[in-house]
């Protein structure tokens, strides 16, 4: 098959590269599947017997991912389990990127003293420069070999020992026919007659995103905080009541009430409706003990 395209992804080393005592199988790459090495260093891939086609190393210090190449773009990797008598994986058109890191929950924030973010990538938590230096990738497997931006799968998160997690038969697997008429970018969760669950639960939209040159909202920043004098607490107050007087629910204070103001930018100037409701029900009351007590002195007087 005739391979066409870039073959080797523009700043990529070749320094483990496999195909020349390795070979594969040409093709034309129209899936793309995503793999966490659950390491801090470029693994060697048994000599290259399980290699992927690149593999991407953080560089904290200069924020990029440095990559490494070992088959072409479109000659097929090792990374995947291919059982006899299956479905094709490695050879399906599949061409596969491993993340130096990790998806595993246990390792989210440090890993045998070192520091998430800081050391190495928890990938389900990956820094923002790290998922755009992904997209770039992408972007690129897009421009020069046609793999759609796009990701239909759901990522689940790793979970390892965990019911619901993406290990195993985790409900998001796909079948033969699914893998087969499959077109985008998925993970190592999502191939068939493979256990492994990772890239985890990636934020591949991000990297899509990027890849398609959406650039996120801007974060709101909170304005600091500023004292107030009392000409702007008394500005403030008799606004707040002036409104608060032509609106529903909200009364003037009687003036026998003990509490009235005849400011009208004093809270005692007004009666709420609850206030309103609870002296009225209070007058009830006195009207009713008012007349059973004259009624009862008339009965008292006619006897």
């Amino acid at each position: 098959m005739t391979k066409t395209g870039a073959q080797r992804y523009p700043g990529a080393s070749t320094a483990y590269w496999y195909q020349s005592k390795l070979g594969g199988s040409a093709m034309e790459s129209n899936v793309g599947v995503m793999h966490t090495t659950e390491g801090r260093t470029v693994p060697s891939y048994g000599g290259g017997s399980s290699a992927p086609n690149f593999t991407a190393l953080p560089d904290f210090k200069t924020k990029t991912l440095r990559w490494y190449q070992h088959f072409d773009f479109d000659v097929s990797a090792r990374a995947l389990v291919n059982k006899s008598g299956g479905v094709e994986t490695n050879t399906a058109n599949a061409v596969q990127v491993e993340l130096v890191g990790t998806c595993d929950e246990r390792h989210a924030s440090t890993w045998d003293g070192k520091k998430a973010g800081v050391d190495y990538i928890f990938w389900p938590d990956a820094p923002d420069w790290a998922l755009a230096e992904l997209g770039k990738f992408v972007k690129w497997a897009h421009d020069e070999h046609g793999i759609p931006l796009r990701s239909t799968v759901t990522w689940k998160p790793y979970k390892k020992g965990q019911v619901g997690g993406s290990y195993g038969a985790n409900g998001v697997r796909l079948t033969e026919a699914q893998w087969n008429a499959y077109y985008g970018w998925l993970g190592h969760q999502h191939v068939p007659e493979n256990d492994h669950g990772d890239p985890g639960d990636l934020n591949f939209a991000r990297v899509l995103a990027h890849a398609a040159g959406i650039k996120p909202a801007p974060e709101k920043t909170q304005e600091p905080d500023v004292a107030l004098t009392d000409a702007d607490v008394e500005r403030i107050a008799t606004a707040v009541w002036k409104k608060l007087a032509k609106a529903d629910g909200v009364y003037l204070a009687p003036t026998d009430d003990p509490q009235y103001s005849p400011k009208d930018t004093d809270p005692g100037h007004y009666w709420s409706g609850r206030t309103v409701f609870a002296d009225l029900v209070r007058r009830v009351r006195d009207t009713q003990k008012a007349v059973t007590e004259l009624v009862a002195a008339q009965q008292t007087k006619e006897s």
